[in-house]
């Protein structure tokens, strides 16, 4: 859309996916420990996960409920159940609110935004919406389901990414093991454990960075739609 003195670009879209038994409202709390500089960069879409807390939330008496979670899982986390009903959700509400450039998710939002761009381009998940162009991740990890690992992961991950990995996160191992799945990553390093982080001066030099590079992704595209509109 155009303005006076130039085109409006709009900022780049995102589905914001919480950790497990949380709450969209909670994330969108912790993400504000984030610049506001970086937040108004970006268009946030918070969501709820399809399924109530079947169990004590680690924050409860810190953050208020309701609680959620996106799927459960067994104590090795090597089975899931309602992992489709999941998936199906996702979509279902990208089809309704979208649409999306990417995802942030933070743990079980983050292992989440990890696998789908893998499962898109394999055709197992998001087949109803545009492909996932960003994906940011916060203490995120590896699925570690033979099945989904197989899928997910089969071949290199083009997206572009950037990853929140914490000195003391429990899920680093398997962090790492999932920014290993991702062509070219933006890692911030940072010295807390399983958290969203506030961003020092360091980490938010690299966050800049690759905010402008997806900005600039966006601001290509709409050019190109309004070329081929004007063609």
């Amino acid at each position: 859309m155009g303005s006076e003195g130039g085109s409006a670009v709009r900022k780049p879209r995102f589905l914001c996916l919480h950790g497990f038994r949380t709450s969209g409202e909670i994330m969108k709390i912790q993400l504000n420990r984030w610049p506001k500089a970086v937040i108004d960069r970006l268009d946030l879409v918070f969501l709820d996960a399809p399924f109530p807390c079947q169990g004590k939330s680690d924050v409860d008496g810190i953050f208020d409920p309701p609680y959620y979670e996106w799927f459960q899982f067994n104590k090795e986390f090597t089975e899931y159940e309602n992992f489709e009903n999941c998936l199906e959700y996702i979509e279902d509400r990208m089809i309704k609110l979208g649409p999306f450039d990417g995802l942030i998710g933070f743990s079980q939002g983050g292992m989440l935004s990890g696998g789908l761009p893998g499962l898109q381009a394999k055709g197992i998940a998001l087949q109803k919406v545009p492909k996932l162009k960003f994906i940011i991740i916060i203490g995120g990890a590896m699925f570690r389901s033979t099945e989904v690992v197989e899928d997910a992961y089969s071949s290199s991950i083009d997206t572009p990414s950037l990853h929140f990995l914490g000195e003391t996160d429990f899920l680093k191992p398997y962090g790492i093991k999932l920014i290993e799945s991702f062509k070219n990553p933006v890692v911030v390093h940072h010295p807390k454990g399983h958290t969203v982080p506030r961003l020092d001066e360091k980490s938010l030099v690299k966050v800049t960075a690759f905010l402008e590079t997806i900005e600039n992704l966006v601001m290509m595209e709409e050019e190109d739609k309004e070329g081929g509109e004007n063609i």
